[in-house]
């Protein structure tokens, strides 16, 4: 349980600094034999700040439960 909650408070801090990622995905438009047309699109994964303050409650909590045992 301890190592959860450590788990759960590193994650959502990480997740107060860092809000989100971006990527790069190469797609195919066209394939005709030798002739390719790909393009690349550029994607964004995002999440909200107060997700990242239910990790680190959570991680409190489940470290707290812990303890009582």
């Amino acid at each position: 349980m301890k190592v959860l909650g450590i788990v759960l408070i590193v994650a959502g801090i990480a997740m107060f600094i860092f809000r989100g990622f971006s990527f790069t995905k190469e797609k195919e438009l066209i394939d005709l034999g030798p002739v390719e047309l790909n393009t690349k699109e550029k994607k964004s994964v995002t999440w909200p700040s107060y997700a990242a303050g239910i990790a680190v409650v959570a991680g409190v909590i489940v470290l707290l439960a812990g303890r009582k045992k």
